[in-house]
């Protein structure tokens, strides 16, 4: 990965790696769908005034509390989403890219169906 690459781009090749999955634009933000119709990253800039630059993921059970738990720095309850266990993953806290890439291809796994998770 090139160090200077902006983060759109870089979360834009992740998620584009995963077996079919489409972006389309979803209430002004970049999303991510599997098949054209599960969302399972979206990437916001300064949402509703927030300061953040983050994505909102769906997250196996568990997951959200204990990452906001142990790192609130990084990690954080979405609106809208957070109810469902979807995590919050700052991007603007210098990323491990290595754990984002991890982070949305566990999303992809939320929602994506038993037959395209064996294509991994």
């Amino acid at each position: 990965m090139k160090g200077d690459e902006e983060p759109l781009s870089r979360v834009r090749r992740i998620c584009l790696g995963l077996p079919e999955v489409t972006e389309r634009l979803s209430h002004g933000t970049p999303t991510w769908f599997v098949r054209g119709k599960k969302t399972f990253v979206m990437y916001l800039d300064d949402h509703h005034g927030d300061g953040r630059l983050a994505l909102w993921c769906a997250a196996p059970p568990g997951v959200q509390a204990q990452l906001t738990e142990e790192e609130p720095d990084r990690f954080f309850v979405p609106p809208y989403v957070g109810g469902r266990g979807w995590l919050g993953v700052r991007l603007d806290r210098e990323p491990d890219w290595g754990e984002i890439e991890g982070i949305a291809t566990d999303a992809y796994k939320v929602v994506a169906p038993k037959a395209l998770i064996a294509k991994l």
